[in-house]
């Protein structure tokens, strides 16, 4: 009736439907769930199909990312993002320059330079390029396959956990039931569809505020409720089982600052949902506490041990300051970016069984690049600050406590993933680092639209 009195109102009308629903997915969001599923899934293929596809899926996966961002350049993407473009502009520049000097003085090859531009920059130009690119449906339709992924990733972690360390699905990639990582004396690692049980925890950090967030996202139908439900369920079984004691201490605590703050910045007449809400949330992971008790105990022991031989607060501040020693390994000029690397010590010697040149980022970063890598820090830092702070905003804005845990995370994978150091932390902190910038464009989790 309305319509046929205005014959305008149903094309305003269509204009206001919610974009997620509205518009497919573009083609800077299908390059991005591509790179995605690759980074994901590649470790699987190494294991359990051809360990002599790694060059091969690192060529197509860095091809994708290099396309994604010379595609954004041409049709003039980054003009949407002009603050992050400026400032990659001029990093790019620094590291460009500085890893130049670097070969000048004879402290680096040209392959490790290429190897250290691929790892300072590349991804760093395929996430920005991404955020530019993408609308909400790429965004919601990103996730899912992110969420989904954890989804599928449970049941493998579970049978990895329980299965002897000569079992096939705890095959590494030289193929030596020796070099299996172990929780206790014969109770395998959980390193789900990755290399490295690194790479697994890397990942649910990565997965862990976004299943926290469709807690939240607006449910409309009971298999929304139920689905929700699945996925955080994969969060904790994942953590249960995996014997990471990063894992249980992140989102651990993320958990409890989601739980906090979802109390904090809910409406007055929300309070009670959100109160019930977390009565829920504890009830589930203690009834899954309760079923995979023994891998709990497992990890628990394994805290016990660890706490014998180092101090806890001594391995965090090595995590974000670097090893004991790094100061004096760091030189003005830096030993070359890209030669702490994995992929640099295999073009070097063919393993990357130890990280030589430091094992946490904080390290690396200053043994690479010297003074630069100082001003990396700092960058990130800074990043970190106005990220957090725009997040804040934004959340009550919202009153939806989601922005601040993905910034969160964000922010730690800053100071502690081995991005310059690892190829699947790298990928894997692009992916981190473009959602974490969507989460502050689309602050509302619509998940189940």
């Amino acid at each position: 009736m309305i319509s046929s009195q205005f014959p305008g109102h149903a094309a305003r009308t269509a204009m206001h439907v919610n974009p997620a629903t509205r518009t497919r997915v573009s083609t800077s969001g299908r390059l991005f769930m591509a790179v995605m599923l690759i980074v994901i899934y590649e470790g699987a293929i190494r294991k359990w199909v051809a360990d002599s596809s790694t060059l091969p899926l690192i060529l197509l996966r860095d091809g994708l990312a290099a396309y994604a961002v010379l595609r954004a350049f041409w049709l003039g993407h980054f003009r949407r993002e002009r603050l992050a473009t400026q400032v990659a502009v001029m990093w790019s520049f620094c590291v460009i320059g500085w890893g130049l000097l670097q070969l000048m003085l004879g402290e680096s090859t040209f392959p490790i330079y290429l190897i250290g531009l691929r790892f300072w920059l590349l991804y760093l130009w395929f996430a920005i390029a991404a955020v530019a690119g993408m609308n909400e449906r790429d965004y919601i339709v990103s996730l899912r396959v992110l969420l989904y992924s954890l989804v599928l990733m449970a049941p493998l972690a579970v049978i990895q956990q329980q299965s002897p360390l000569d079992s096939p699905f705890n095959k590494t990639l030289d193929d030596d039931p020796s070099n299996v990582f172990t929780v206790v004396a014969g109770v395998a690692r959980a390193t789900a569809t990755f290399s490295f049980t690194a790479g697994f925890t890397t990942f649910l950090a990565l997965c862990a505020p976004f299943a926290l967030g469709v807690l939240e996202a607006r449910k409309r139908k009971p298999s929304h409720q139920l689905m929700a439900l699945v996925i955080f369920g994969s969060l904790i079984i994942c953590v249960l089982v995996s014997g990471a004691r990063s894992a249980f201490v992140f989102i651990g605590g993320l958990l409890c600052i989601y739980l906090a703050g979802n109390l904090i910045f809910s409406p007055v007449k929300r309070k009670g949902w959100a109160i019930f809400a977390a009565v829920l949330t504890i009830c589930v992971v203690l009834a899954l506490g309760f079923v995979f008790q023994d891998a709990l105990m497992d990890t628990q022991e394994r805290f016990k041990v660890a706490s014998e031989h180092e101090d806890f607060m001594g391995r965090v501040l090595t995590i974000l300051l670097g090893e004991g020693g790094t100061v004096d390994r760091v030189t003005w000029l830096g030993a070359g970016i890209g030669i702490g690397s994995n992929l640099a010590q295999y073009v070097r010697s063919g393993s990357t069984a130890y990280f030589v040149f430091g094992e946490t980022e904080a390290g690396r970063t200053l043994i690479e690049a010297g003074l630069l890598g100082g001003v990396f820090v700092l960058l990130k830092l800074g990043v970190a600050v106005t990220g957090l702070l725009a997040s804040l905003r934004r959340a009550r804005q919202t009153r939806a406590i989601y922005p601040v845990v993905v910034w969160i995370t964000l922010v730690l994978a800053m100071q502690t993933w081995q991005t310059t150091g690892q190829l699947s932390a790298n990928g894997l902190f692009a992916l981190m680092f473009a959602l974490g910038m969507l989460s502050l464009r689309y602050p509302v989790v619509r998940l189940f639209n």
